[in-house]
């Protein structure tokens, strides 16, 4: 076996247990917590740590399957609300909290109807390759959802948990794919970078 075959099949193994650890994380963590949300004073010390999130009920589960014979690159793009004024690592759990909800929405149960295991592995052969862009408001991210939803590609919008920095409910990240580029441009081209 070559050693770049070997290294592949090395980095696809460590993609596949970080995914996977991170659904089980994901799916258990929650329901180990009972602890209801607190609102603390403005001046109060901030605890990132406790940081929970939820995914949009209303996500819907789109068929992405005639994506697949769209040659290219496929990407997944992370949209941050600009008007929340997070902070880094906020936004950077945020945008992490939306890339595993994209996932789990085409790659972790085949009794879903996202599920699109040929899109996920030409994601994950290429890379997982994702973009952070800007978007001004919600009123924005709600269409740039709604245009990902009418183009055939699945979409998360990530709602904070209001433990830290936001108002609970905040809608922070909408992730967008994976998707081929040259479809996700029609939906984000115009936004830009982070």
């Amino acid at each position: 076996m070559s050693s770049t075959h070997t290294n592949l099949s090395l980095l696809f193994g460590v993609a596949f247990v970080s995914l996977a650890t991170g659904f089980y994380l994901g799916q258990t963590i929650p329901q180990l917590s009972s602890k209801p949300a607190k609102k603390t004073a403005p001046d109060a010390p901030q605890e990132e740590s406790d940081e929970e999130y939820s995914e949009d009920e209303s996500d819907y589960e789109i068929n992405s399957l005639a994506l697949n014979d769209v040659p290219g690159e496929v990407k997944m793009a992370l949209v941050v609300r600009q008007d929340l004024k997070m902070e880094k690592g906020k936004i950077a759990a945020q945008c992490a909290h939306a890339a595993l909800g994209c996932y789990r929405l085409i790659a972790t149960d085949p009794s879903k109807q996202s599920y699109n295991p040929v899109m996920t592995e030409r994601w994950l052969h290429g890379g997982q390759a994702k973009i952070a862009l800007k978007c001004k408001d919600k009123e924005m991210m709600d269409e740039l959802y709604a245009k990902a939803l009418s183009m055939d590609v699945n979409a998360c919008v990530i709602h904070d948990a209001g433990r830290t920095q936001i108002a609970a409910g905040s809608a922070t990240v909408v992730g967008i794919g994976p998707a081929p580029k040259a479809v996700l441009d029609q939906i984000t081209g115009d936004l830009k970078l982070l």
